[in-house]
């Protein structure tokens, strides 16, 4: 683990910790899945099943049943069950209060202007079920989907290498959320499914939910032809932390990084007594965890921005007035009793944030993201008489006859 000590000179080093890199051997193996499910699809979606998750799925069986949903509840303790709806509950009761509302203006020459916002109608969501089964994320994509009015959530997710079905806790999960579409699919493979839609599994008009970097590519790839929310990469924290911090309240949530494949953890702190505690203390691998030493919180703030964290931490005597300072950053988590983990699961706002460095122009994931706006023209005879004349000038300007003509035509007798 390396300290750097903040200063011009270090700004290559730290934007050198979260910075994505291109791959273009990745992009030919996905777009190569994305095509040939494009072209074939169910019949493309079973066989890199197959190839990639070890299991081979019959087209009938893509689809999870209400048997397969019922023997899950079986499987799974009651006071999960229980526990999980609070958590659902957090989710809506955040989420419906950011509902984008329509807007309407009326000019003096009665021309009506506004605009409308209507839910998607079809969202698909992509939930990791392999290694780990992301429970949580269910709740972080379906529920904002639901508040905007979606009205068909669909969810995918591979099949388990071994039994061949889906994790029952992320049964019981849908199931409990009311989506009554789920999939036996992951990887690139579902992305392009989703997309262009096969036999089996209906086009959507927006894909979310984080996955891989096949996933991310596949997403990246799909974009135009569907909506998607973001191209996420591996979990990040940065963490803002003078010597109030506790020095094992910080090694705790940078080992909790850690544990994502390709995590990167930043202490950023004005402690030099922190950093060499933290760094003696730290014994996990350190591939992509480093500690910058700044001397003031102000430094911090501009440090943390360089970086643009998923998840930033301030941990600080005034975590007020850092929070003031900083502009960039996924989800911000105030005080040494607000580590990153609730934001993963319970506290209500989505987990489902922007990475690498991204947060300076993507947003957290949200019920607005599920809403798309219409604009709508009213124009009165009197009103089109006033821009009668500038209309005309532009359309000639731009050497389009016909445009001019459609306003003309509207003062012929």
């Amino acid at each position: 683990m390396q300290i750097i000590s903040w200063d011009k000179n270090a700004v290559r080093k730290i934007e050198a910790l979260s910075k994505t890199t291109f791959d273009m051997g990745l992009l030919k193996v996905v777009n190569k899945i994305v095509s040939e499910v494009h072209k074939k699809g169910d019949s493309a979606l079973r066989k890199f099943t197959k190839d990639f998750d070890g299991v081979d799925v019959p087209t009938k069986k893509l689809q999870v049943t209400q048997g397969e949903i019922n023997r899950a509840y079986e499987q799974v303790d009651v006071k999960f069950v229980h526990l999980l709806t609070s958590v659902i509950d957090n989710v809506k009761r955040y989420y419906k209060k950011e509902i984008c509302k329509g807007y309407r203006i009326k000019t003096k020459e009665g021309a009506i202007l506004g605009k409308r916002y209507l839910p998607i109608d079809r969202v698909g969501v992509y939930i990791p079920g392999g290694q780990a089964p992301l429970v949580s994320t269910i709740c972080m994509t379906a529920v904002p989907a639901q508040v905007a009015g979606v009205k068909d959530v669909v969810m995918v997710t591979p099949p388990n290498s071994e039994t061949g079905y889906v994790n029952p806790h992320l049964l019981v999960v849908a199931d409990l959320l009311g989506i009554k579409e789920i999939y036996k699919a992951g990887g690139a493979q579902a992305i392009a499914a989703l997309a262009f839609g096969t036999k089996t599994i209906p086009k959507v008009d927006k894909i979310v939910g984080p996955g891989n970097q096949y996933v991310t590519e596949a997403k990246r790839q799909v974009f135009g032809f569907v909506d998607i929310d973001m191209t996420a990469g591996p979990s990040e924290v940065a963490i803002i932390a003078d010597q109030q911090a506790n020095v094992e309240y910080v090694l705790a949530d940078m080992y909790a990084q850690a544990e994502h494949v390709g995590g990167l953890s930043v202490l950023i702190t004005t402690s030099k007594r922190l950093a060499e505690q933290v760094k003696k203390q730290y014994d996990m691998p350190a591939a992509r965890v480093a500690i910058v030493l700044v001397k003031t919180l102000d430094e911090a703030a501009v440090v943390s921005d360089l970086i643009a964290p998923e998840h930033l931490q301030i941990m600080t005597k005034t975590p007020s007035r850092v929070l003031k300072s900083v502009r960039h950053a996924g989800a911000i988590f105030i005080g040494p009793y607000s580590p990153a983990v609730v934001g993963d699961y319970v506290a209500g706002p989505s987990h489902v944030l922007p990475t690498g460095g991204t947060a300076r122009y993507f947003s957290p994931l949200s019920a607005s993201d599920f809403i798309k706006g219409s604009q709508y023209i009213q124009y009165t005879k009197e009103a089109l008489v006033k821009h009668r004349e500038i209309l005309k000038r532009m359309t000639e300007i731009e050497g389009l006859f016909w445009h001019g003509r459609a306003v003309e035509k509207r003062f012929e007798s």
